[in-house]
């Protein structure tokens, strides 16, 4: 799948479900997609439906800022790039997002 196919379309039946990111150490990382947001158009934008993800991480360290190569069930794998938020507050879990303009 490519960066046009991803759309917000996409990602909403998604939400609740969970990608891996595969570590150097062969371990995974979870991501639990929590939301998928509509953002407005801004001037420029090289989507005409622009959107956010959200993810969740287990509590405890983070993962950089960087572009992942996430792998999931329905989409099986695809590479975006992922920020940190910073702990949830109340569980700890790790927040991160995906910015699609």
């Amino acid at each position: 799948m490519d960066g046009t196919d991803l759309t917000r379309a996409v990602f909403e039946p998604l939400v609740g479900t969970v990608f891996t990111i595969g570590l150097d150490d062969g371990s995974e990382y979870p991501l639990t997609l929590e939301a998928c947001i509509r953002a407005g158009a801004p001037a420029g934008a090289l989507r005409t439906e622009p959107f956010t993800l959200l993810f969740l991480g287990p509590p405890g360290g983070h993962l950089p800022q960087h572009t992942a190569r996430l792998a999931h069930p329905v989409l099986h794998e695809l590479e975006i790039f992922v920020v940190p938020l910073g702990p949830r507050p109340g569980d700890g879990a790790q927040q991160y997002e995906a910015v699609f303009n």
